[in-house]
């Protein structure tokens, strides 16, 4: 599939040549061609397969995976239409019995010893449970919560940290059949009820505060606050986390967590269909009521096995180590590394306290092989001049997601870690989201890994880049689409009992194609880039620009900290506006000087027409609460949307950051007279 070049350079890690030989995806490569007798020559030949034998890739995976079904499929699609595929009708199966039956010890996946979770926490104490202990603990809340008469298609709804408790009441409700929505403690009252509120949840599990660093975050105010705004609700849980117990809520009874796990019970499973509701992801929320994204046991099931144990090669002997709260699609992920016989490590608190380099070392500490880091984390850390030769450290894998990564900050990465292995480090780049909670593109064992690139397709994924007529183009910017359906594409939207809102998200641009949001360009070896949000299009003299190119340039200097590019269309037909914004490193100046090398670099590394109109300093760039820029509002909010109208602010990780954006609008239209 590939060339050794990805636009234009030399990868910075390529595969060993054994790679097939000592690799989960060169196993199933090899049960691929054993049971069909096929030969694939490499990993794009594998993929083709993948995307044009759609049926018979997936009949492969929940084979190699050996699903514990109590009915079997019929087919296992009924038709290749978006939306409405339904996949493996007839099959009844159960996502938790996956994890924390007995299925993963028959299957010789790992010991009841083995441990399956080490949480760490800047609240409390550190805390290990073996995979005996998590059945256990998830046996018990499943009699609890039986008790309190959830049964299949309740819905249970969690404001908690990243702690053992969330993931064994999710766990819990799986095995129920009911479904479970998570909000991390973090997020305010609104942004909570516009999230749960959709759902109408009868039961709710919370904590009553958190340390985050040094500082103690009381959250009773909110959580009394959320359950008098949910009439749904019959019965708080209080997780003992925080410094003073919950207050009784007046309405739904509160119980503790030792009640509600104080009786043993046996671990049985609700055979649900395929398509059952297991979980509700949502959209960030940003500029409206979120999207309540549900997701299925079957389709999760089995893309989380494909992704996480066939394209990250997680299996037994492997620890996960990924900072995540409870609100992001990664919890997800990093619950269902399980699956695969590996043990996890929840993290809960500052990422960043005491030191940037607390990461690396927590690894170290923990034995960490596969470590997942944003983008951001990753440049922090570059600018710091962290040292990665931390004793101790055991990496195979460093996983990243979540926005763009620039070059600088993958050959850092990959040249920091050379250290660990003769083979090296490798380094697994990818896209993909909330939609459907895994990976479109990203690296494997079996590709080279490019600090410019991500490395290509995942498989089952037919990734395409559309024109604005509906046509694939290779090395130019696109719409990201997928021509095929997935099993974890969503079920549906809560409450959107017509599909409209479904098919206006996926479907308005080209009909029968799933459009996901993203700006594209893959190469003709199928590695890509993925170069922000479409929504947030930067259109300049009719030429696309990808807002992702920008900060692959800008972030990357020594004197930026982070930045936000916004684009401003005339209205006249003009060229418009390029606004870049700058959150200048400490004690730097952004002077006519800075400007200029900014503008000078832009131009160099990527065009004149990246060279912005204006540059302007700013505090902080303003996030969503999963730290993704806010470009389209602070656009709409230069264009004169009322802010309100803009941005809900229990939706944003930095609130404070908008008002800049705010008075720099006012200043603006002062002088502009208004027009954009």
């Amino acid at each position: 599939m590939h060339s050794d070049l990805a636009f234009g350079e030399e990868p910075i890690w390529r595969p060993p040549p054994d790679a097939r030989q000592r690799t989960r995806l060169g196993d199933f490569m090899a049960y691929v061609e054993r049971t069909r007798g096929l030969a694939f020559a490499d990993y794009g030949e594998l993929h083709d397969w993948s995307v044009t034998e759609l049926e018979d890739f997936w009949a492969a995976i929940w084979e190699h995976l050996g699903v514990r079904a109590s009915a079997p499929y019929t087919q296992v699609l009924d038709q290749r239409v978006m939306p409405g595929a339904t996949w493996f009708p007839g099959a009844r199966l159960n996502y938790a019995e996956h994890i924390v039956g007995a299925h993963g010890a028959d299957r010789g996946l790992r010991p009841d010893t083995a441990t399956a979770i080490i949480a760490i926490s800047q609240t409390r104490p550190r805390l290990d449970l073996t995979f005996a202990d998590l059945r256990e603990v998830v046996a018990r809340a499943r009699t609890g919560l039986s008790d309190l008469g959830v049964g299949p298609g309740d819905r249970v709804v969690g404001y908690l940290p990243n702690i053992p408790e969330a993931c064994a009441a999710f766990l819990a409700c799986a095995s129920l059949g009911a479904t479970w929505a998570g909000c991390a403690p973090e997020f305010g009252e609104r942004a909570v009820v516009d999230r749960f509120a959709q759902l109408e949840p009868t039961v709710l599990f919370a904590v009553s505060g958190y340390r985050y660093g040094e500082k103690y975050v009381d959250r009773r105010e909110q959580v009394l606050a959320i359950a008098s705004a949910l009439p749904s609700l019959r019965y708080v849980v209080e997780v003992p986390y925080g410094d003073a117990p919950l207050d009784p809520p007046g309405g739904p009874t509160l119980h503790g967590w030792s009640e509600l796990t104080a009786t043993a019970g046996p671990l049985e499973f609700a055979q649900v269909p395929f398509d059952h509701p297991l979980f509700v992801l949502f959209s960030s929320g940003t500029t409206g009521l979120p999207k309540a994204i549900v997701h299925g046991h079957g389709g999760i099931l089995l893309e989380h096995y494909k992704n996480l144990g066939l394209q990250w090669d997680l299996g037994p002997g492997d620890r996960l180590m990924w900072f995540t709260t409870t609100a992001w699609m990664m919890w997800n992920a990093l619950v269902s590394g399980l699956l695969t016989g590996a043990s996890i490590v929840m993290l809960d608190g500052n990422p960043l306290w005491p030191e940037v380099a607390s990461q690396w070392q927590l690894a170290a500490e923990l034995d960490a092989t596969v470590l997942g880091l944003s983008p951001n984390y990753l440049a922090a850390c570059r600018k710091a001049d962290v040292s990665l030769r931390v004793p101790g450290l055991a990496l195979t894998r460093v996983c990243t997601a979540g926005s763009p990564l620039p070059p600088d900050s993958a050959r850092w990465l990959v040249d920091g870690l050379a250290w660990i292995r003769p083979e090296g480090v490798q380094l697994i780049n990818g896209s993909g989201g909330t939609d459907v909670c895994s990976g479109m593109v990203q690296g494997n064992p079996l590709l080279p890994v490019w600090a410019n690139a991500i490395s290509g397709p995942c498989l089952g994924c037919a990734v395409q880049a559309f024109d604005d007529d509906g046509n694939p183009v290779i090395n130019q910017l696109g719409e990201l689409v997928l021509t095929a359906p997935m099993p974890s594409m969503p079920v549906t939207f809560w409450g959107d009992d017509d599909g409209s809102r479904y098919r206006g998200t996926y479907f308005d641009r080209y009909p029968g194609v799933w459009r996901q949001g993203d700006w594209i360009i893959i190469d003709e070896n199928g590695a890509c880039n993925v170069t922000g949000r479409s929504d947030a299009t930067l259109n300049r003299g009719g030429v696309r620009l990808g807002t992702g190119e920008f900060y692959r340039v800008v972030d990357a200097m020594d004197e930026v900290v982070t930045s936000l590019v916004v684009h401003l269309e005339d209205p006249d037909g003009g060229a418009g506006a390029l606004i870049l914004f700058v959150v200048p490193a400490e004690g730097v100046e952004v002077d006519a000087e800075l400007e200029g090398r900014i503008a000078a670099r832009l131009r160099a590394e990527l065009s004149p027409r990246h060279v912005p109109d204006t540059i302007v300093a700013v505090a902080d760039v303003p996030l969503n609460l999963t730290g993704k820029k806010l470009e389209l509002p602070v656009k709409r909010i230069l264009q004169g949307v009322p802010p309100e109208q803009v941005a809900s602010r229990d939706a944003l990780l930095n609130a404070p950051a908008l008002d800049a954006y705010i008075e720099y609008a006012r200043t603006r239209a002062a002088v502009v007279g208004g027009g954009a």
